[in-house]
Parts: structure tokens; C-alpha cells; sequence
């Protein structure tokens, strides 16, 4: 069986080669199983996927866990930004 991080990468060809609801099932599945617990990367495809869907509320808040894991400063930044923009498109008429 691959790799959860090979399988991740799999959603995100999945996202790009179908569609996100199908790609959002994998990462789904993925963290059911918590081998990704506290990966970033994993929790900003979730956020890419759900934006891709309409799902603003929710991608912004994935992009807000994204941004609360570890990582470096400018990743922190641009997924705090990410999230941010989606809530103030929806606050727009």
C-alpha cells in the first residue's frame, strides 16, 4: 500500500485530472485514518479542495488549521491570508 504522503499526492492529481469532490474523499479518508495528524500540506488541500467546491466557510477554516500547524513563517502567512480572503469575499455584497 502506498504511503500516506504518496496517497495525498494521489488526491491532488485526483483534484486536478476529475474533481475535487472525489479528491476531498481521498483526504477524507486519509484523516480518518490520523496517519496525517498535524500535517500541514494536508489540511491546506482539504482548503484548496473545499474553495474549489464553493465550500468557503469551510475551506477558510482548514486554511486556519493549515496556518496553526508547524511550519515556516511564509507558508503561515500565505494560508492565514488564503483564509482570510475567503471570508472577506463573503462579507462582500
Amino acid at each position: 500500500m502506498p504511503s500516506p504522503v504518496v496517497r495525498l499526492n494521489r488526491a491532488v492529481a485526483v483534484a486536478h485530472a476529475s474533481d475535487a469532490a472525489t479528491a476531498l474523499r481521498l483526504v477524507e479518508e486519509l484523516d480518518a485514518e490520523d496517519a496525517l495528524r498535524d500535517f500541514r500540506p494536508l489540511e491546506a488541500v482539504r482548503g484548496e479542495l473545499l474553495e474549489r467546491m464553493g465550500r468557503r466557510d469551510a475551506a477558510a477554516a482548514a486554511f486556519d488549521r493549515a496556518g496553526a500547524l508547524p511550519g515556516n513563517d511564509a507558508e503561515t502567512e500565505l494560508l492565514r491570508r488564503r483564509a482570510a480572503a475567503l471570508r472577506s469575499d463573503q462579507a462582500s455584497p
